[in-house]
């Protein structure tokens, strides 16, 4: 009688909370085997891209870790911490503006695919900024769309024939921000922009056995976004918006912002743990919410 206990117990409980049983189930019964696998990550220099490089290489991936300044301090921290199996840790030049770089990258994996083939794209490298509509250019909109939004493109498209081949992982670095906007509306718009294109893409691949997926990210924990100097932004309005807003207000905005940053987590762990779910999960989720990067001191 005793033993037929926790099967009643199952019986009992509600379908949603079982349904979550069965999912967390089957997410860590068939955790995927890593040698032998290989994934390409933008914007290892530092933040998430650096982390994840450095997690995936301890759990046995290949890592092409793509970074914007290949002699920089962050590349070669990553080539420190791999020497130990340098081989399965290969750091290249990628902007990912310019397409000769993405293709460039694109031969160097297709030289070097480990025997299970190429495995993940991770999108990640991005840029941002804070300024109300207003205050920023046209020079600036057309940037942060060719980073954030047309990089991202870029590279997915060159890299879509491998992964529709070896039925692999695409992981867009997404935010929270991409909901709502806390006056960097720039930032919001490439994020959402990125929201609708994992959209498409997740419906148009899901036919390839290819899964798309896209965490959220934390501001602090990356130097995505530093302070920001309230004299540098009024410096940089025209005299038309000058005529607008008084320097008071840009510092009161600036000052909101900051403050925001500095609540923060500086811990990126949760975002990178995501991000290896997306790649390694049997069941990888659409979407990552990891929280409001403000709950978390």
């Amino acid at each position: 009688m005793w033993a037929a206990a926790p099967l009643l117990l199952l019986l009992l409980l509600p379908l949603p909370p079982l349904l979550l049983l069965a999912r967390r189930w089957r997410r860590e019964a068939a955790a995927l085997e890593p040698a032998g696998r290989a994934v390409l990550i933008t914007g290892c220099d530092s933040g998430f891209g650096h982390l994840l490089a450095l997690r995936l290489h301890r759990l046995g991936f290949t890592v092409f870790a793509g970074c914007l300044r290949p002699g920089g301090e962050g590349a070669r921290r990553l080539q420190r911490e791999a020497a130990a199996d340098a081989g399965r840790m290969r750091v290249l030049r990628l902007d990912v503006t310019r397409g000769r770089d993405v293709l460039a990258a694109k031969e160097l994996v297709l030289s070097h695919l480990p025997e299970r083939g190429f495995w993940g794209l991770v999108n990640n490298a991005g840029i941002s900024t804070f300024g109300e509509t207003g205050w920023l250019s046209m020079e600036k909109y057309e940037k942060f769309a060719d980073v954030n939004l047309l990089g991202s493109i870029r590279t997915t498209l060159a890299f879509l024939p491998l992964l529709r081949k070896y039925k692999g992982r695409i992981v867009f670095m997404s935010s929270i921000i991409a909901y709502f906007t806390l006056g960097n509306g720039i930032y919001s718009m490439t994020k959402a922009a990125i929201e609708k294109f994992c959209d498409a893409l997740r419906l148009e691949m899901k036919k390839f056995g290819v899964q798309v997926s896209d965490p959220g990210n934390y501001a602090r924990s990356t130097k995505i976004q530093p302070p920001v100097s309230a004299e540098e932004i009024w410096n940089e309005l025209s005299e038309e918006e000058k005529a607008v807003y008084n320097k008071e207000y840009v510092q009161e905005r600036a000052d909101f912002f900051n403050n925001i940053l500095s609540k923060g987590s500086t811990n990126g762990n949760e975002v990178v743990d995501a991000m290896v779910d997306a790649l390694m999960s049997p069941a990888p989720k659409a979407r990552y919410m990891v929280y409001f990067f403000w709950c978390y001191g």
